[in-house]
């Protein structure tokens, strides 16, 4: 299979963008660290478009701390190995002063539910989220967006920007992959040790399991997890859960 071609700056993007105008376009926004919950993206978009545009960026506006933002895993050499694999035709592979030639004085803010879970605890992460994806947005104008369900709070609030702007994209959530045991696959699963690993397991079994969201905590917190948040919103179960120093997201629906 070939190498997909890969652009590094926003005149690239564009100009490359102008061939492809009569084509759809299937589009995967990551931070790299590919696993295979985003191949499984990658290989969905490759099935519904004529087109299958990749992009890697570590986005620091959406970091709150900055040893967060070190500790973030590059692979690149892996993967571009894998998106070659997933049948990618084309990767953005920006700098931040690609992306952000405003130094970050223009964002992007939501006022309700980037505010509960994750951004109760993340100040400024969502507004990092939204604004980077909307410039993405604009610049790869894809007909469809795929995303993982495991980031469900982000693919709800990206959903609800393309709505609100009139944005001619359609946003597709996908099933999070998990592996044998349960844990959901994450870039941030490569900071686990092994007793840490076989341990998060015990996060997903737990949120399905549990009667309630005070039974579930308990389960966890005499397990050894510090809970950042455990609800149920609507229907479905969110859960953040530190394991060692490493942050854990799951949800599950009711």
């Amino acid at each position: 299979m070939s190498q997909p071609i890969i652009l590094k700056t926003t005149v690239e993007l564009i100009q490359w963008r102008k061939t492809i105008k009569d084509k759809s376009v299937g589009f995967v926004p990551t931070m790299g660290a590919l696993h295979e919950g985003h191949v499984s993206l990658l290989k969905k978009s490759r099935s519904e478009n004529d087109i299958n545009v990749l992009s890697i960026f570590v986005n620091p506006t959406q970091f709150n701390q900055a040893q967060d933002l070190d500790k973030y895993p590059r692979t690149w050499d892996e993967d571009l190995k894998l998106a070659t694999g997933a049948g990618t035709d084309a990767i953005f592979f920006p700098t931040f002063e690609q992306m952000y030639p405003d130094n970050y004085t223009y964002s992007v803010h939501e006022n309700d539910f980037s505010l509960m879970l994750c951004g109760a605890s993340r100040a400024g992460h969502f507004q990092g989220v939204l604004t980077i994806v909307l410039k993405l947005l604009n610049l790869v104008q894809p007909n469809r967006v795929y995303m993982g369900e495991k980031d469900h709070q982000q693919l709800q609030l990206i959903k609800k920007m393309v709505s609100a702007l009139f944005l001619p994209t359609e946003i597709v959530g996908c099933p999070t992959i998990r592996n044998s045991s349960g844990l959901a696959l994450s870039s941030r699963n490569s900071r686990l040790n092994e007793d840490e690993r076989n341990r998060s397991s015990l996060i997903y079994k737990t949120i399905t399991t549990a009667a309630n969201t005070a039974e579930a905590k308990a389960v966890l917190e005499n397990a050894g997890f510090k809970i950042d948040y455990l609800v149920d919103v609507e229907n479905r179960r969110y859960v953040a859960a530190f394991v060692g120093d490493v942050r854990l997201i799951d949800n599950v629906e009711l």
